[in-house]
């Protein structure tokens, strides 16, 4: 039953961003305020901070985040993601920024990671756990690839705990969210009606205390968070267990 589940959520994922890549990016920062490139630095300041050689990006999506690493820290990077659509513009991102001979991408599956374990000395993944039938699971088995001591910084939305904020987010990501998506075609009018429930029923099910515990008894150490801007966003980051 979870082994469908898994791939049910994985279809659902391929299909959702598959015809998104052309204009992923820059709408990514319109309809987020352009937060996301601010919650992005945040994340990668974390892995940055350890001066890693070996990076895997998990979710890379259009390789945004790989990019920014492999600029910031003199590092070789591998990005994961479900997405061939997605992986394509990441690879012209990659060739277009001159970095195509320190970042590879590859199709993976963040549930069961092609790569030994401990080969990594950080990971980071990106708005990823909405997408998993088993968070606790996924966190295991990103935690096996990574080195002892190695760093582990991740971004997800979050729905704001305060009152207030959470009533205005509420309805920015059910009215102005899903009405701004929807002039940029289909496609994205799909993602702005799925995004605000969806975030929603993830925390309902796994709340910000459930996900740091899961961290833990996945073998990170260390686990810290940051809720930013106002809680729309949440960055964590902790060390394998180990040396």
């Amino acid at each position: 039953m979870l082994l469908r589940q898994a791939d049910d959520r994985n279809r659902f994922a391929r299909e959702l961003f598959a015809p998104l890549p052309d204009r992923y990016d820059r709408l990514a920062e319109l309809l987020s305020f352009g937060q996301n490139a601010r919650w992005r630095r945040e994340m990668v300041d974390h892995i940055v901070a350890a001066d890693p050689a070996l990076v895997l990006d998990v979710a890379t999506g259009t390789a945004g985040v790989a990019i920014q690493l492999a600029r910031r820290v003199a590092a070789d990077v591998t990005g994961v993601d479900l997405t061939e659509a997605m992986l394509r513009r990441g690879r012209q991102n990659i060739a277009a920024a001159g970095l195509g001979g320190r970042v590879r991408l590859a199709a993976g599956r963040a549930e069961q990671l092609p790569f030994p374990d401990g080969c990594f000395d950080a990971l980071g993944f990106t708005y990823l756990l909405r997408y998993v039938a088993d968070p606790q699971a996924t966190l295991r088995e990103l935690a096996r690839v990574v080195r002892p001591g190695g760093v582990v910084a991740s971004l997800e939305f979050l729905a704001p705990p305060n009152r207030l904020w959470r009533l205005c987010w509420w309805f920015y990501t059910r009215l102005a969210l899903p009405a701004a998506a929807s002039l940029a075609g289909p496609e994205w009018s799909r993602v702005g009606r799925f995004l605000g429930p969806n975030i929603s029923a993830h925390y309902r099910r796994y709340p910000l205390s459930w996900t740091v515990d899961a961290w833990r008894k996945a073998g990170f150490v260390d686990v810290g968070f940051r809720v930013m801007s106002l809680g729309g966003g949440l960055v964590m980051w902790g060390r394998r267990a180990g040396a």
